[in-house]
């Protein structure tokens, strides 16, 4: 059995601008705590990081707080908040909606808001 805390993760990955993403990974499990803040965008503030034109993470994860629209590149959009279990393909835009932090759990980011290789 592994425990690690959160609060005191492995790793906190900085965007661009508006927020950050805590990573813990125990074994081969990682699960990111990612703070969006207000005027996060994915084309902003880790598409420069990535270095491509659209998220090609898969995300599975929870929005503990806040709102969040995704627009997939085929142009579907939806909207996520509080409560919320998602899945989301590669391929995709996404944004904080409203004043509010939207905070997310994610077993999707291993590789999440890393420069490429």
């Amino acid at each position: 059995m592994q425990t690690q805390s959160i609060d005191a993760p492995h790793e906190t990955r900085q965007f661009q601008a508006h927020g950050h993403l805590d990573v813990v990974t125990l074994g081969d499990f990682t699960l990111g705590r990612a703070v969006f803040e207000p005027g996060w965008k994915w084309s902003d503030d880790v598409g420069p990081i990535a270095g491509t034109a659209s998220c090609q993470t898969a995300h599975r994860g929870f929005c503990v707080s806040g709102h969040m629209t995704v627009r997939m590149d085929d142009g579907t959009e939806a909207r996520m908040g509080p409560g919320d279990v998602v899945t989301i393909d590669p391929g995709h835009d996404a944004w904080v909606d409203g004043d509010e932090p939207c905070v997310m759990l994610d077993t999707g980011v291993a590789a999440y808001a890393k420069p490429a290789e």
